[in-house]
């Protein structure tokens, strides 16, 4: 009688045990119809980066972002438990780190980003391989010389104590609204830190924040033996990713741009008659950090219809030459809501190993995207395609199948106005094989 209360309380605490094993999985998994409601992994090389950095981490906070902050070589750090991912970003503030906590290491690096996840990687002039290697993979390559720092002589931010004139004031941004936001950023950004250079072969990288053309990329300490193997506007400062699988990354070669003290700054570009009161740092960080995030540029489809003329359920099957109807609603994450995507370069193909229809989708700009073509007269298993790829917005791509038949023997029609002619000669061959007949019988 004893035994049975002493089995119950046994399964209870297991299950128990199951149910809070599994529950970070829960809380942490993400969203996708709350893109910003995610967990973020800061490491960090010194935890006093956490309040010489505390602007830029308050903005993300302030926006519904948790972060959990660690040590970069932290014995406890994972980023996965039980095949599924904790964290749905990564900042790795920690550039001279050359071996990762835990599980954590390059492959894993790469591997949280392969699975979707976003990465933020900021690099100073103490940059370890492991910071350069992970740049790498993504497309970038910072300076080989270890010792090199972005030098600019007639772009300099003008300082009673930098003499080197390695502190920088950048304005040269990309002119992409989705990226850096709708606002302007009026006052330059100061950087001082480390160059880099886009790889050719990866089409996916983009400089967000570019070296003046009197740049360059060397030791401030030493004298020039050779040409810089950095140059002028060729001289990447932040870059950026965006994945296949619309994973995004932004990689800076200067921590300090984020710092407290660079965001408080003002800056005053030698040269230039204009003093700001404050740098543009603080924006810049803050905008592209909403991009990077998914707080902008992130659309999502829903709803894609399709359907013959005059009808409203979805066919099994078209006939050649039918009327039909394409319908598709696109939506935009404003950051706090999914508000109507309003565009006009968004088409559908009707394809089948190459597209037979291409169309450009009328919008009610509520985000509904519509159009009406004719089945084209080739049957097969054809698909609508919608393949959509613009600046700064994530990649939809969406498809649907459905096959297309011919005609029926009885549902052509019993005389072809086209075959009129052959009809034509039918006829007057067998008259004419009659008047001959005639004509040949009783013709003496």
């Amino acid at each position: 009688m004893v035994a049975a209360p002493q089995k119950t309380l046994t399964i209870s605490l297991f299950i128990t045990l199951n149910l809070i094993s599994i529950l970070p999985l829960l809380t942490f998994s993400f969203n996708p119809d709350e893109p910003t409601n995610r967990q973020i992994l800061v490491l960090l090389d010194d935890l006093s980066l956490r309040s010489s950095h505390s602007i830029f981490f308050s903005s993300l906070q302030s926006r519904g972002f948790n972060l959990d902050f660690k040590l970069a070589q932290d014995p406890a750090i994972s980023v996965k438990r039980y095949g599924q991912y904790l964290y749905d970003g990564l900042i790795l503030f920690s550039p001279s780190t050359d071996r990762f906590g835990g599980s954590l290491d390059l492959e894993g690096v790469l591997d949280f980003v392969d699975s979707g996840h976003d990465l933020i990687l900021a690099a100073d002039s103490n940059a370890s391989d492991l910071i350069r290697n992970i740049a790498a993979e993504c497309g970038v390559d910072f300076d080989e010389d270890t010792s090199a720092v972005v030098i600019d002589h007639t772009g300099y931010a003008v300082s009673e104590t930098e003499g080197d004139h390695s502190l920088i004031a950048a304005d040269d941004f990309i002119q992409s609204g989705v990226i850096l936001g709708s606002k302007t950023i009026e006052a330059p950004v100061i950087f001082k830190g480390i160059g880099h250079s886009l790889n050719p072969e990866n089409s996916l990288v983009l400089k967000v924040l570019s070296a003046s053309s009197s740049a360059y990329s060397a030791n401030p300490t030493s004298k020039l033996s050779s040409p810089p193997s950095l140059t002028g506007t060729s001289i990447s400062l932040v870059s950026v990713v965006q994945a296949r699988n619309n994973a995004r990354i932004m990689i800076s070669g200067s921590l300090d741009m984020f710092s407290n003290r660079l965001f408080r700054s003002g800056v005053e570009k030698i040269g230039s008659l204009k003093k700001h009161g404050k740098s543009g740092n603080q924006q810049f960080a803050t905008e592209i950090s909403k991009w990077v995030f998914h707080e902008r540029g992130h659309l999502k489809a829903v709803n894609l219809k399709h359907n013959k003329v005059g009808e409203t359920g979805e066919p099994a099957i078209y006939r050649i030459n039918d009327d039909l109807e394409f319908s598709v609603e696109i939506f935009e994450w404003s950051g706090a809501s999914w508000v109507p995507y309003v565009a006009d370069d968004v088409q559908v193909q009707f394809y089948m190993m190459s597209p037979y229809v291409l169309k450009t989708l009328s919008t009610n700009q509520k985000g509904l995207y519509h159009t009406s073509f004719k089945v084209p007269d080739v049957y097969g298993v054809f698909q609508f395609k919608v393949e959509y790829q613009r600046l700064g917005y994530t990649t939809l791509s969406l498809s649907k199948q459905s096959p297309v038949r011919p005609f029926k023997h009885n549902e052509y029609e019993r005389f072809i106005t086209t075959a009129f002619p052959y009809y034509g000669a039918s006829f007057s061959t067998m008259i004419g094989f009659f008047i001959f007949s005639i004509v040949y019988l009783y013709n003496k």
